[in-house]
């Protein structure tokens, strides 16, 4: 063609010169197009930001490098090369069109637009989201962790989270059947439409394990087991935040915080404490029996909470000197006077240990944590001969732990009517439903006998800020279940039944996550 001659000299004619030359050859449509795009876009733009706004579409428009050539056209004896230039020239006028509605779009600072909301190169700071300064999504630091296979994240915004603690405060418990095989359905969806989003959300909030007054009275209690870690404040302060709204539906009915980290023989120096107040004489009292001084004032916030709203405390855990037997002979060791005090349910705690699904519990969670003591070599003194500390001697001293926690537990509950007891305990004896927590069901039945109403749905596990390593996750996710594989599925477990942060947690934390409620 006479592409040339009809042709400005531009400062692109480096594009140009490949523009003519791509433009002789047989070259399909769209490669055509895309050279076209790629040679006059930077002079388009190079117009535009050089001339008065409201002139620039039409001098770019009339400018000669976009103008038709109208040799083509009066050589009739060239038909063929007439029919070419016509289709060249249909092109570079459509593509022209093309780019000058679009860069005028993105140059046009006057009017408002559509595309005013996109961050581009062309948008002054002032006219873009936020300034142009990027501010992270707010993520909900409640969540239920739903009984589906796998295990789904249900995130509770924070005007909700006041109204499920409220809840549990009354006793009702958590299901521990999945929520979101029946909610998510497009039924139930229509039915929010139909009848509105009070009942669809009652459902979520008020999911417990019992209806209003279709249990409690005697022979029933409601238990909340948190898991926590010793030596971080912030577990503290939550844990005396969710209390402040548990209880507040409890104000004439009896309710206890159980302490896994305080003996039985210390029961009436936290007494004492609750009377009078006195710290250092608690502490000096727990130090005696080898409580933990940073474990005491690290949760010595929790204790005052609970002085102040007359709450009683409950020490539960066996003594420190019967661990140790345990953990070195076996429980076989065992005083007898003390192991009546510790199990109640002799053959329930026997059968366990041949239960499936704790089996599972006890190879994918209790053992994990296992450390031999520094001393587990050999015992001193005896030529060496000594027996030495292995993951059989840990598991014998965890579920003697496990067991008389939650014998001290049911035998407090199951004396008071509609009681509940908040337990503070280690993340690792209450996750995955195996420790303390999943222990208090079997033994109220025992303790209370016919007429017992608690079962599973009554004990319910909230974790506090925990964290990838402490789910026993291999990855920054927390891990929500064990038992995955196919031998193991019928026995799967989730992590709890909530997970409750102080802050936003990071978002590689949270995997199968749903909508928020």
């Amino acid at each position: 063609g006479d592409f040339e001659t009809k042709t400005h000299t531009h400062t692109h004619t480096r594009g140009i010169r490949i523009l003519k030359k791509k433009m002789k050859m047989n070259v399909s449509l769209s490669t055509l197009t895309w050279y076209l795009l790629t040679c006059t876009t930077p002079f388009a733009i190079d117009a535009f930001t050089n001339l008065p706004m409201r002139a620039s579409v039409q001098q770019i428009s009339n400018s000669k490098i976009f103008a038709s050539s109208q040799k083509n056209e009066h050589d009739e004896n060239d038909t063929k090369e007439t029919s070419a230039s016509t289709r060249r020239d249909m092109l570079r006028q459509a593509t022209t069109a093309t780019i000058v509605t679009a860069t005028s779009s993105l140059l046009n600072t006057d009017n408002a637009n559509a595309l005013d909301i996109l961050p581009t190169i062309f948008q002054s700071k002032e006219r873009r989201s936020n300034g142009g300064t990027y501010i992270p999504a707010k993520r909900c630091t409640a969540y239920l962790v739903d009984s589906t296979i796998p295990p789904t994240l249900v995130p509770f915004k924070a005007q909700r989270e006041a109204a499920i603690l409220k809840n549990l405060g009354m006793g009702l418990g958590t299901s521990k059947e999945p929520y979101l095989a029946e909610a998510l359905t497009l039924n139930n969806i229509a039915k929010k439409t139909v009848f509105g989003s009070g009942e669809l959300v009652s459902d979520v909030v008020l999911r417990g394990g019992k209806k209003k007054d279709a249990k409690g009275g005697e022979g029933y209690a409601s238990f909340v087991c948190m898991g926590v870690d010793y030596t971080d404040a912030e577990d503290a302060a939550l844990a005396v935040g969710l209390m402040e709204d548990l209880i507040k539906p409890r104000k004439a009915l009896d309710t206890a915080v159980a302490l896994e980290f305080a003996p039985l023989s210390t029961q009436a120096d936290l007494d004492a404490f609750l009377v009078n107040g006195d710290e250092e004489a608690l502490t000096s009292a727990m130090a005696l029996k080898q409580v933990s001084a940073t474990t005491l004032d690290t949760f010595m916030p929790l204790l005052k909470f609970a002085r102040s709203k007359k709450l009683t405390l409950l020490a539960i855990a066996p003594e420190a000197q019967d661990v140790q037997i345990v953990r070195k002979d076996g429980l076989q060791s065992l005083n007898i006077d003390r192991r009546e005090q510790y199990v109640v349910d002799t053959k329930g705690f026997i059968d366990l240990t041949q239960d499936e699904k704790f089996k599972l519990y006890t190879d994918r969670s209790l053992i994990k944590d296992f450390v031999p003591p520094p001393s587990s070599s050999s015992s001193e003194g005896d030529g060496g001969g000594g027996k030495q500390d292995g993951v059989g001697d840990y598991f014998a001293e965890r579920i003697l732990v496990h067991e008389a926690c939650a014998t001290s537990i049911a035998k407090w509950a199951m004396k008071r009517a509609d009681s509940m007891v908040v337990t503070v305990a280690p993340m690792k004896d209450v996750r995955y439903m195996g420790g303390i927590n999943g222990r208090i069901p079997r033994i109220c039945q025992v303790v209370k006998g016919e007429g017992c109403g608690v079962d599973e749905s009554a004990v319910t596990t909230i974790l506090l800020n925990p964290s990838a390593e402490e789910t026993l996750s291999g990855s920054r996710y927390l891990r929500l279940e064990i038992g995955t594989a196919p031998k193991n599925l019928a026995y799967q477990t989730k992590i709890a039944d909530y997970i409750w942060f102080s802050k936003m947690p990071k978002v590689n934390m949270l995997g199968r996550m749903m909508n928020p409620m």
